[in-house]
């Protein structure tokens, strides 16, 4: 659910909003041990079936216990933490007055209808103010500020991780979904914001919401079939120094998820691979994929990287990993990918699992 009180002090309490003043309470400190995969957990009903209905969809917008999840150049609406507030998402409520803009229909939170506005038209100083307003989804007001997703993510409860990335893909979606790819008319906002319909009459053509896949994968190696296993990480150039991940690519037309797989990594890595075992997949709305992950057997060790890929590429052990250090932390050790990704995901899955 997304409601969320102030808790009753305990020390587990006071110690999580201690990390979170450091930055360094995450979900998966909340909710699981590692493995975690973030942005897929949500009990929210996306009510399909109420889309179709204008009307019903306009009631629902002005119900007084609708909530609005506002987006502003793509950022999202956060908690300020505190000692006494946690990470959290933060919404409007159904009467605070909003310019004009894209509005979509999430779904229902229970009896609430959720709704994903655009607010990008507002100055700075508006935007804060708006931020001024925000509320809990129970109602009660708490400061706020517009954050990034891809920082934020990380110390949200996963319910408004999930919220967070579904209302970010779809608005983003809305935004550069502009013109009809029969025709080249304007296309307007249908099915409550999750189709768009060409604006020509004598056109037919309907838009659905882009999503890309790509495939990402752990690419491991046991030396003379009984040594101490390894997994291949990379590092893209455009990455902070030290930080390496899990290889991934985009799915290529005509092609099967498991031979992008091998494609990638023998363009990236030159490394060959064999047995291909799809393991999970998670929402990535940076601006619009969907990451389909995979554990890969390789049959070769020699690495050579695609320069324009990879800055490097090495092989390392659990133990080696166990003594890498986290994205962002400043330091000159070798850092693991961000805590809200699949890859770390990945890795995680990797290095629990010593029979793996």
């Amino acid at each position: 659910m997304l409601i969320r009180k102030v808790p009753v002090e305990t020390s587990r309490n006071r110690r999580i909003r201690s990390q979170a003043r450091m930055g360094t309470y995450t979900a998966r400190q909340q909710y699981e041990t590692p493995p975690y995969m973030f942005y897929t957990h949500s009990t929210l009903d996306r009510a399909d079936h109420l889309r179709k209905d204008d009307a019903q969809i306009e009631s629902l917008r002005a119900h007084r216990d609708a909530r609005l999840v506002p987006v502003w150049h793509l950022q999202t609406m956060v908690a300020k933490v505190s000692d006494t507030i946690l990470p959290q998402a933060l919404l409007l409520s159904a009467d605070c007055p909003l310019p004009e803009g894209q509005t979509v229909f999430l779904g229902l939170q229970g009896t609430s209808p959720i709704f994903a506005v655009d607010v990008s038209t507002l100055d700075e100083n508006q935007r804060d103010a708006l931020a001024d307003k925000s509320i809990t989804r129970s109602g009660q007001a708490l400061p706020g500020v517009f954050a990034d997703l891809r920082l934020a993510g990380p110390s949200l409860p996963e319910d408004d991780g999930s919220l967070l990335a579904y209302a970010r893909g779809l608005m983003y979606w809305n935004s550069t979904a502009r013109f009809c790819e029969s025709c080249g008319n304007a296309l307007v906002s249908s099915n409550a914001g999750h189709t768009r319909t060409c604006s020509n009459h004598d056109c037919t053509f309907i838009a659905f919401p882009r999503t890309d896949p790509a495939v990402i994968m752990l690419v491991s190696h046991t030396p003379d079939g009984d040594g101490e296993p390894v997994c291949l990480l990379g590092r893209s150039p455009a990455w902070p120094e030290g930080v390496f991940s899990t290889l991934a690519g985009f799915v290529e037309a005509g092609e099967s998820l498991e031979n992008a797989v091998r494609r990638e990594v023998m363009e990236e890595a030159s490394i060959k691979v064999g047995e291909v075992r799809y393991i999970a997949s998670q929402p990535w709305p940076f601006p619009r994929s969907i990451m389909l992950g995979f554990e890969a057997v390789a049959t070769s060790t020699e690495i050579n990287c695609d320069t324009l890929e990879l800055a490097d590429a090495q092989w390392f052990t659990r133990k080696q990993l166990a003594g890498f250090d986290n994205w962002g932390d400043e330091s000159d050790n070798f850092k693991l990918p961000r805590k809200d990704s699949i890859a770390r995901f990945l890795i995680d899955r990797w290095m629990k699992d010593a029979n793996h």
